[in-house]
């Protein structure tokens, strides 16, 4: 497989950690025998971008006005603040200290953390064409509740990006079509729809076969024949290599 590279070009000697995003949620931790985890595109989700992080923790409120100085930032160390009020209307931006680079064609879409849940504040996302810009980018949350404060710890991940290929989306056309026309597929479908069903109404008997599996697995084990490429239950990035390493 070749090798396509993520270049992170760091600006006046910055060390703000940039790295392969974590699996673990700690919400997803606290679900009960952390049964979030059993879902497969979410936890692929999790892992599937890189994470940059965030230097020093600090608390930002808002008063609900457009004003840049509508929102207060606190912080509780005198240096490495990423964070500003920078276009109003709610938004703190973060700074992000390097310059990121794909290969020719390729974008970032860049976003907050996927499945880590913060009150009072949503992550705007972006898609930036990172092959030729000679620009770094910002990350910008926006407050979702008038005299909302909120804050970011150190080293919680405050920006989340992957490359994606540039135009490939508009080379897809979708269609609505009925079940049936794919006789195989339909067939295919109500073999698992009813398996579903009766597991689930085996569900309720503590001593049945359904109580003891928990859940089918069905999605995690994958199809029977093999695929190109193959199926998955993991995602692995790539540690950051240093140009001398």
């Amino acid at each position: 497989m070749s090798t396509n590279y993520l270049d992170f070009y760091m600006i006046d000697g910055s060390d703000i950690v940039i790295r392969p995003a974590a699996r673990e949620r700690r919400w997803m931790d606290q679900t009960s025998h952390r049964f979030a985890y059993r879902c497969l595109p979410l936890a692929i989700a999790n892992s599937h971008c890189w994470e940059i992080l965030n230097p020093a923790k600090f608390t930002a409120s808002w008063d609900g006005t457009d004003a840049l100085e509508a929102i207060d930032i606190s912080y509780r160390e005198a240096h490495r603040h990423p964070a500003m009020s920078h276009f109003g209307h709610g938004i703190l931006t973060f700074t992000v200290p390097a310059l990121i680079r794909t290969p020719p064609g390729y974008d970032l879409w860049v976003m907050g953390p996927p499945n880590l849940i913060k009150a009072d504040i949503q992550a705007l996302n972006g898609v930036v064409e990172t092959d030729w810009a000679t620009a770094t980018f910002t990350m910008n949350w926006r407050f979702t509740r008038p005299g909302a404060s909120v804050t970011f710890e150190k080293d919680e991940p405050f920006c989340a990006f992957f490359p994606v290929r540039r135009g490939e989306i508009e080379t897809f056309e979708a269609r609505r079509r009925a079940l049936g026309d794919d006789p195989e597929l339909a067939a295919a479908y109500h073999e698992w729809a009813e398996g579903r069903r009766s597991f689930n109404e085996e569900l309720a008997s503590p001593d049945s076969e359904a109580a003891r599996k928990k859940w089918q697995r069905d999605y995690l084990k994958g199809p029977q024949e093999a695929l190109s490429p193959p199926h998955r239950t993991k995602v692995v990035l790539r540690k950051t290599k240093k140009t001398d390493d």
